[in-house]
């Protein structure tokens, strides 16, 4: 019997993305990646702050996402930190995505890296950006729910 790796670590995420920008929709997807990035990825040795995706050519390619190099391969077989990756998705969803982008102030962002059995995948999100105080109102709203379950702890 052949039991399918299920796991999710290391996850790899932007969690500046969640506080400069509001997440509408969020969209799974496949990356192109030479060996040495597959071992560093494992090492949890890469950093999506600052990257991005856009359409290009009818593909979806990220940008600056920084996979550092394998430090046990050899300078011959070592990657490139910043290139493009290209991502995997289907057609149709290209096309849902290029109707989405069409809107001013919308754009993708990496929300994260993980593996699913077996294979990295990109968890990918329709951004909005946000103005200073929607940062301000999410993080009063945010420490209120903190205040909120401090006080059911100490009740019960």
């Amino acid at each position: 019997m052949s039991k399918k790796n299920t796991n999710f670590e290391p996850r790899i995420t932007n969690r500046k993305a969640l506080h400069d920008y509001s997440i509408s929709a969020t969209l799974e997807c496949g990356i192109v990646l030479v060996g040495t990035e597959v071992k560093s990825l494992r090492h949890a040795h890469a950093n999506l702050q600052d990257s991005f995706a856009s359409i290009e050519g009818g593909q979806l390619i990220l940008h600056n996402c920084h996979i550092d190099p394998y430090e046990k391969a050899a300078i011959a077989y070592a990657h490139i930190p910043k290139r493009d990756r290209r991502l995997l998705v289907h057609r149709r969803e290209i096309k849902k995505l290029e109707q989405e982008l069409a809107t001013r102030g919308t754009t993708l962002i990496p929300l994260a890296i993980y593996f699913k059995d077996g294979r990295a995948k990109v968890e990918l999100g329709v951004a909005h950006g946000k103005q200073q105080h929607d940062k301000r109102a999410s993080l009063k709203k945010k420490e209120q729910d903190k205040e909120l379950r401090r006080a059911m702890t100490y009740r019960q």
